[in-house]
């Protein structure tokens, strides 16, 4: 199972060629995985107000127990990004879901997959790896796990590896 985040591009998104900077591109992943994987305020009935995630189990800020770093990250572009005004898709699933780690895998599009004609213009794969306040490698949760696991299928395939 595949999570679609739209992301809105910006017209100061484009390079001199009239393009999405390759640079850019990690932040439109970027977007979409703390999207996907990082929780929400709580609003005051207690209520999360955007339930459309429910891989969003880490919570964000400083203060958080568990912190993310990207270990590794790999894009193959397929074709040019020009802008449009409506969102990216990006989809995301989990390539390979291991004991303190995790590969993120995605496809950006520029509408859902599920719609005629949708263009894949990148692929990637980034590793995210767990950590603790410290900064040390930690295992990732039952909570973690049981999340992520119904989004764990084949990691993104490469053309160049």
């Amino acid at each position: 199972m595949r999570i679609e985040v739209p992301v809105q591009l910006r017209w100061s998104d484009l390079d001199a060629y009239g393009h999405v900077n390759n640079a850019i591109m990690l932040r439109l992943l970027e977007e979409a995985r703390i999207s996907a994987f990082w929780s929400h305020p709580v609003d005051t009935d207690g209520v999360r107000p955007d339930p459309e995630f429910p891989t969003a189990v880490l919570d964000a800020g400083p203060d958080a127990d568990l912190h993310t770093l990207i270990a590794r990250q790999e894009i193959e572009y397929l074709r040019p990004l020009g802008y449009q005004r409506t969102p990216v898709t990006v989809e995301l699933w989990v390539g390979h879901l291991g004991g303190a780690s995790l590969d993120v895998c995605y496809e950006v599009r520029d509408r859902p997959s599920t719609a005629e004609g949708s263009v894949v213009f990148a692929r990637a794969i980034t590793t995210v790896v767990l950590v603790d306040r410290s900064g040390s490698p930690t295992r990732v949760g039952a909570a973690e796990r049981a999340a992520w696991q119904p989004y764990v299928e084949d990691p993104v395939p490469m053309r160049r590896r």
